[in-house]
């Protein structure tokens, strides 16, 4: 029986004075499974070439423009190219890649969100459901083994009927014109040319949206939003809130701010049905609330053995050794892998490892941020969620 080989992995963006690169690289590292092989890391040669020479890379697959790169691999044998290629750029500069990548014939993983805007997610989604290889979106908060444990316990009926959903996702890193100040991060979220229409409702707004909808287990079908920009100067929202009605008529309050001074990433939800409710928060990631009306609170434990098939599958250390962020992202990676490892075997993938964010979640999120910018500007209560495929 033949070897099987790592994955080999080509990076676009993700160079000198990025955060959100290092991040995927370990992410995609962690379990073995996956190797990082060539990248254009910048629209700079010389940043791209310094990336690659910090990252120890054969100098021939340091590219100047992930152009170069997709055809400069092509050119190689199969055995040798790269299979998949992450893109960590900024929002203005996923599609492109992304649309590229995958007519090519390469796997793709995509920081979130989806596209620069709607139209472009639309277009994208087609294209993701026409080719062959798989997509994966890093919605990186559904990667927490506890928030795969409440969602398989709501499932399960655990909470009874879903009633209500809060989310929310306090930051305070923009609480001043931080944008002004020679800051990388800062200055393209909160440019529209870069970020898209939605500042913080585009960056981590979504993640809220995302999470509410993936561990309910339920659509949303129509919003009240208002959102509001804090901090004069700034061109889009760094703050807001929104009024969710689910499919089944659960009632939901979203909230996302990125000028909560003092505030880091507790991105917090509770969900509650009619029987008993569930909290998570990442600052406690390792910890799920079961609240009862009539008796005490039941506290379930990352690592543990008494959790469900969705938490074990995505867990690798004993209880009691936290796991946080950067697992939450492996997870993403490791099961986007190991449902290519089981499609060239021709085996079906395992169900927990097909429960990786894809092209569903990406345009859902792009109309999340089309129909709550939509919401903010009418003087209507509820305004449709509308989504085009």
């Amino acid at each position: 029986m033949a070897t099987q080989k790592k994955l080999k992995m080509g990076m676009v963006g993700g160079g000198p004075g990025a955060f959100i690169g290092a991040i995927h690289r370990n992410a995609a590292l962690m379990d073995g499974m996956i190797e990082l092989t060539a990248g254009a890391f910048s629209s700079n040669p010389e940043k791209s070439k310094q990336a690659g020479e910090d990252l120890m890379l054969d100098p021939l697959r340091v590219y100047t423009s992930y152009d170069e790169m997709i055809s400069k691999e092509l050119l190689l044998p199969e055995s040798e190219r790269i299979d998949i290629i992450s893109i960590v750029t900024p929002n203005n500069v996923h599609f492109d890649p992304t649309k590229k990548a995958l007519e090519s014939g390469f796997h793709v993983v995509l920081d979130k969100p989806m596209t620069l805007n709607y139209e472009e997610a639309k277009e994208l989604y087609k294209i993701i459901k026409k080719s062959d290889k798989l997509f994966c979106l890093t919605h990186t908060y559904t990667g927490y083994p506890m928030i795969k444990q409440m969602k398989q316990m709501i499932a399960d009926g655990a909470i009874g009927e879903v009633r209500k959903v809060y989310v929310e996702y306090p930051q305070g890193w923009l609480h001043k014109l931080l944008e002004h100040e020679n800051n990388k991060q800062a200055e393209w979220r909160t440019d529209p040319a870069r970020n898209g229409k939605a500042g913080c409702f585009g960056d981590i707004g979504t993640h809220a949206f995302n999470l509410a909808e993936y561990v309910a287990g339920i659509k949303v079908a129509k919003i009240c939003a208002d959102l509001d920009i804090k901090v004069d100067g700034r061109p889009i929202d760094d703050d807001g809130a929104v009024l969710m009605r689910f499919e089944n008529n659960a009632s939901g309050i979203l909230t996302a701010s990125q000028i909560d001074a003092g505030c880091e990433n507790n991105l917090k939800i509770r969900i509650f049905g009619d029987k008993a409710g569930l909290e998570w928060q990442q600052e406690d990631n390792n910890t799920l609330r079961l609240r009862w009306p009539d008796k005490p609170d039941e506290i379930y434990r990352a690592g543990t053995g008494y959790l469900g098939s969705l938490a074990n599958e995505n867990i690798r250390t004993p209880a009691g050794h936290p796991e946080g962020y950067i697992e939450a992202f492996a997870n993403i990676y490791r099961n986007f892998a190991r449902c290519i490892y089981a499609l060239r075997k021709g085996e079906e993938p395992k169900a927990e490892w097909w429960d990786f964010p894809g092209a569903e979640d990406g345009i859902r999120g792009m109309a999340f941020i089309e129909n709550v910018l939509k919401s903010s500007a009418s003087e209507m209560k509820w305004t449709p969620f509308e989504v085009e495929y």
